[in-house]
């Protein structure tokens, strides 16, 4: 197994470049050091998850866009399993959350006790003081429990008592959800689908990759004999290195004509908001990066629009005349792609 450190470039001042989201300095990779860490993330991933390139690479592009991913579909196709591979392939904090009914807002974030010795109240960190928060079917929480992760997701901050307690950096969330039309579940609200980078389904795996899945298992569960590749400062120097992916200026146009598209369609009462662009772009950034390149191509949005799009729609009575799915969000995105010409030449 490769050293989690191997993307890590010495730790000198030439190598090293000012975070001031992290408050320090963290490494500088070169390309081969960037996509030599993606590799290694990527293999530890498929010793896992068979068949399951597209959501693999999905993602991928979310972590290095510094974002977060929710992953809807029915029980048992390997939501949380995808979740905790790639979570187990950083050497970082991760913590997991199985969100009921039953859970408080206090569960997630954290609660301030009061010490007797002290006499004053001292704060007790929940659960998403990690770098990676799994959350469980977090449908199945009250849409208050589901409100609390609101400012942790955005801000990367609790706020209790009036007191602000930064989140560990890296911070990001890959939250599993069953479909809102199965039993038990609360829709999330608006402003928390909002704060997910993207929304994808895990899907059935073919018929090879489900015997391949049975024959793996034979041994024993592959996940316990997952080792983290890359640590938590390489995290971050790979997500400082996807934010510097050149975009060109008709690129940046064609992203903003797309969401303008999504708010102008006859089927759609609520278009995507402004974050929903900067999402897009980030994510562009983080896919072209994969792909081993320092620039954004016109593919790279497209191939991303529906996953970082769809989930914000909110459809109108006869946008939603076939069910308010994913389908008729689909649909929707795909003719706003139609619609809008991508530039050429970039």
């Amino acid at each position: 197994m490769t050293d989690v450190t191997s993307a890590t470039p010495p730790s000198t001042d030439a190598g090293r470049v000012a975070d001031p989201i992290a408050g320090q300095s963290v490494p500088r990779l070169t390309a081969e050091q960037l996509r030599g860490a993606i590799e290694r993330i990527r293999e530890n991933v498929r010793q896992v998850i068979t068949g399951k390139d597209e959501q693999i690479e999905l993602a991928l592009v979310v972590l290095l866009a510094e974002g977060h991913l929710l992953v809807e579909d029915v029980p048992g196709v390997g939501k949380t399993v995808l979740a905790k591979t790639l979570a187990a392939s950083m050497s970082a904090t991760v913590n997991r959350i199985q969100f009921t009914p039953d859970l408080l807002p206090s569960d997630v974030t954290g609660v301030a006790v009061f010490d007797q010795a002290d006499r004053r109240f001292e704060f007790q960190p929940g659960p998403v003081f990690a770098n990676v928060l799994i959350g469980d079917e977090i449908n199945r929480a009250s849409p208050k429990t589901q409100s609390a992760l609101l400012e942790c997701m955005e801000e990367r901050q609790v706020s209790i008592d009036g007191d602000t307690h930064r989140l560990p950096d890296p911070f990001t969330v890959f939250a599993t959800q069953n479909p809102s039309e199965m039993e038990g579940t609360y829709a999330l609200p608006e402003a928390q689908r909002d704060r997910f980078l993207a929304r994808m389904s895990m899907g059935y795996p073919d018929r090879d990759a489900e015997l391949g899945m049975v024959d793996a298992r034979e041994g024993g569960d592959p996940l316990t004999r997952v080792r983290p590749v890359v640590t938590a400062e390489t995290v971050r120097a790979m997500i400082n290195a996807c934010s510097e992916v050149y975009v060109a200026p008709p690129i940046k146009s064609y992203v903003v004509d797309l969401a303008r598209a999504t708010r102008d369609h006859a089927d759609v009462r609520v278009g995507v908001s402004p974050r929903a662009t900067l999402h897009l772009i980030r994510a562009a950034r983080a896919s072209a990066a994969i792909s081993g390149r320092d620039y954004v191509v016109p593919s790279d949005v497209a191939a991303l629009v529906a996953p970082v799009f769809a989930h914000r729609l909110m459809l109108n009575t006869r946008g939603a005349r076939g069910g308010i799915g994913t389908g008729e969000a689909a649909r929707v995105i795909e003719q706003v792609q139609q619609r809008v010409v991508a530039p050429t030449g970039v």
